[in-house]
């Protein structure tokens, strides 16, 4: 097709929204390794995990065969609120770097919550009330996922408690104040409401906080209030499953055009926005139809994916959770509060983390100044101003992107833009007034973290 025929901006139609959530687990060889039970080692079945999550919820986080799962036709409905989300051409951004590299990202920024989380927030919500519940309890970094999920509890007149890593509460008090809005809870973590709080806090007096320990608080809090179940905004194959629809449209508006991407971006933290955005394309490589680049962006201030260990470990810092088989810092691992983004979780999503060790895609960490360098050349080229999570994978794509202007190679990139950056003016304060730090965690630092990783056999091998 004639390239000047593709418009800035691909929309799908209203009808093309997907209408099943691809799981590619089912197209993996090597399925992610079960969760186990932290007393007895055993993969845990559904009905230990009951009392945590919801009962449709547990069902699709063990589901690995099924590949695809149809969406609600209540969710469907609100999907089409802000879904489909375009796919757009940076061309600005070509033009300014003066490569023969094509740009594409796939915007998720267009709903109050101002990010993707509310692809998965909404459906956890639609479950918890199916299932007649009184309301969920969750954690949040720098607050996109506590924003969608107290917007999708409103929707369904659900309770919302919300603990926010206690850097990101102070950092980003709009953003907390859009989840009152919606009428959630919201306390800083750790803190003095819980068990897990108390302890953590007399172990690390002072502490910025963690999304380790909120999980933590969070966990106690559903288990120990009648009607009120956990939900979770990354990392779980659930959240995976829910945002895929990212991928999915995506592919599907990439094919109107038959626009195929040579490498594929995206920003890396617990793996929710990165595992949605690569799923479709990822299903084809594993089945052997097509070949594609896939990169993991992630800090280098928190690096599960590239000096991480690949061992079961807690997903939480007070150990009360499952374990979980990732690449991780060790749920110990509290990250330097110098990071402004939400991508501070000491592990990463089991699913994701399988397919990184078999080969199937690759990881590189950024430092923070690097980062913020490419959200504002970002936002004066293509009139954005991303998220710092969307800005790692940013990043990245003007970095392949001048390679490909260095070789003359006319790469096709494909990025996430996960949402914008409006909540996190303080970071872009930090950065512009020269006092941003690009803090990297020493091998001595990452140690602490590893030594306190479960030790049985087999473990770490």
């Amino acid at each position: 097709m004639d390239d000047s025929k593709i418009p800035y901006k691909i929309y799908l139609e209203e009808n093309e929204l997907p209408t099943s959530w691809y799981n590619m687990r089912a197209d993996m060889k090597n399925k992610p390794a079960p969760l186990l039970n932290p007393g007895t080692l055993q993969p845990l079945k559904a009905e230990e995990l009951a009392p945590i999550f919801c009962e449709e919820l547990v069902k699709q986080e063990l589901d690995d065969t099924t590949a695809f799962i149809e969406i609600p036709e209540e969710i469907r409905k609100f999907y089409k609120m802000y879904r489909p989300s375009p796919v757009v051409r940076a061309r600005f951004l070509e033009k300014a770097l003066g490569t023969p590299a094509k740009i594409y990202y796939k915007f998720e920024g267009n709903n109050t919550s101002g990010s993707h989380k509310l692809n998965s927030a909404i459906a956890q919500a639609y479950y918890a009330k199916k299932q007649g519940l009184k309301g969920v309890t969750t954690e949040t970094g720098a607050g996109q996922w506590g924003t969608a999920l107290s917007m999708a509890c409103s929707f369904f007149d659900l309770d919302c408690k919300v603990y926010m890593v206690k850097v990101s509460y102070e950092q980003k008090p709009f953003r907390r104040e859009v989840m009152r809005t919606y009428g959630a809870s919201v306390t800083p973590s750790p803190s003095t409401e819980t068990e897990v709080g108390k302890k953590i806090l007399e172990a690390h007096p002072g502490t910025t906080g963690s999304l380790g320990c909120a999980i933590s608080e969070a966990v106690e809090v559903a288990t120990k209030n009648e009607g009120y179940r956990y939900v979770l905004g990354s990392v779980l194959n659930q959240v995976l499953l829910h945002q895929s629809v990212i991928g999915l449209e995506a592919k599907a508006a990439l094919d109107k055009y038959d626009i195929t991407p040579d490498i594929i971006i995206g920003c890396a933290g617990g793996g929710s926005n990165l595992g949605g955005l690569i799923a479709p394309f990822m299903g084809e490589k594993l089945r052997g139809e097509k070949d594609y680049r896939i990169i993991a962006v992630e800090p280098a201030s928190c690096p599960s994916f590239t000096r991480g260990k690949f061992a079961y470990d807690f997903c939480d810092t007070g150990m009360i959770c499952p374990l979980a088989k990732m690449y991780t810092l060790g749920s110990g691992f509290i990250p330097s509060a110098n990071h402004a983004g939400g991508l501070r979780f000491h592990g990463m999503s089991s699913a994701l983390s399988q397919l990184y060790h078999d080969g199937y895609m690759e990881a590189r960490s950024v430092e923070q100044t690097s980062v913020f360098e490419a959200a504002e050349f970002f936002a004066r080229t293509e009139g954005t101003l991303p998220a710092p999570e969307s800005a790692h994978a940013i990043r990245a794509a003007i970095d392949e992107a001048i390679k490909c202007k260095e070789t003359g190679e006319e790469k096709t990139i494909l990025f996430g833009l996960t949402g914008t950056g409006y909540f996190d003016l303080v970071a872009y304060e930090k950065f512009h007034d020269g006092v941003m730090s690009d803090y990297i965690p020493t091998d001595a630092d990452l140690q602490v973290g590893f030594d306190g990783i479960p030790k049985f056999p087999g473990n770490m091998d």
